[in-house]
């Protein structure tokens, strides 16, 4: 070989592989020994499934159910543990149960209750608001109808300021009467429709006539019978001058029931025999009218 060529070379491959030889012979003979199986740490525990047992014969299996029963006890040890079964749940399962069955109880209780208070609850925020939602709608209401009103007025206002008053009275109907030149129905709303006066009220009489002349008094009065044997009423219109005398009459006019010429005459003259109090503040010629009632076998 070419690495072995001097004779140091040779004596020292010849050395080293005589140890490596040895080396391995000394390794196998008395290298490290090992158990087969190796040997348990700890203490061992003898095989079996139970805590008790006796006899010597050792099973290699799990007992069945039928063998895995205690031993038998004796009378004294059956005695014993009857006596504590009677005594558990006297002394610990009864109260507990007791226990539990009253905080069910009280916890159904309250759930019941705070059921009840909930529905309460609802029940008056329902009505509270039905309230407020009734109030708002009459608000509402009344609002309208005072909007409605004010409107109304306004209008009246000014159809009244166009028409020269025409429009101060409340009423529906629709005409006009009077002695003026403006549209309207001249008078009083607590007048005789059926006068002719516009500045007084009806006056009062015997049943037989009345009159009407506004704030003047009735001095004197007098009548003139029929000639014929009629029966009505019959309005003369009349016209007063400041000294309280009848310069006017004219028979027939609104709310006559009976226009016969044989009333007609005696009533115009009746009027005649009308007289009033002096009155200075009184317009010049002041209408009214006087009411001669005529019954028969007068």
């Amino acid at each position: 070989m070419s690495f072995l060529d001097t004779r140091h070379k040779k004596k020292s491959f010849s050395l080293t592989v005589f140890l490596l030889s040895a080396l391995l012979l000394l390794l196998f003979y008395i290298g490290l020994t090992y158990m087969e199986p190796p040997i348990e740490k700890g203490i061992t525990v003898n095989f079996g499934s139970m805590e008790f047992g006796s006899g010597r014969e050792q099973p290699k299996e799990l007992l069945r159910p039928a063998q895995n029963e205690a031993p038998e006890k004796s009378e004294p040890e059956k005695e014993a543990e009857v006596l504590e079964e009677e005594e558990e749940p006297l002394e610990e399962t009864a109260p507990d149960k007791v226990a539990e069955e009253v905080l069910t109880q009280q916890r159904e209780e309250a759930i019941k209750i705070e059921k009840q208070k909930e529905a309460k609850k609802k029940a008056e925020e329902a009505a509270e608001k039905k309230r407020r939602e009734e109030e708002r709608i009459e608000r509402e209401r009344l609002a309208a109808i005072e909007k409605a009103k004010q409107e109304e007025e306004a209008k009246k206002r000014k159809l009244d300021a166009l028409m020269g008053g025409i429009n101060n009275a409340d009423g529906t109907a629709q005409g006009n009467e009077g002695d003026d030149q403006l549209p309207g129905d001249k008078g009083q709303a607590d007048g005789d429709p059926y006068a002719t006066s516009y500045y007084g009220t009806p006056g009062s009489g015997s049943g037989t006539g009345g009159y009407g002349l506004n704030g003047r008094s009735l001095v004197n009065q007098g009548k003139v019978q029929q000639e014929c044997n009629e029966e009505g009423r019959v309005v003369v219109r009349i016209v007063v001058d400041r000294n309280g005398k009848v310069i006017d009459a004219t028979p027939g006019v609104k709310g006559t029931t009976n226009n016969h010429p044989c009333l007609l005459a005696p009533a115009r003259k009746t009027a005649f025999l009308h007289r009033w109090n002096l009155d200075q503040k009184a317009p010049n010629q002041q209408v009214g009218f006087v009411v001669v009632n005529f019954k028969l076998g007068e």
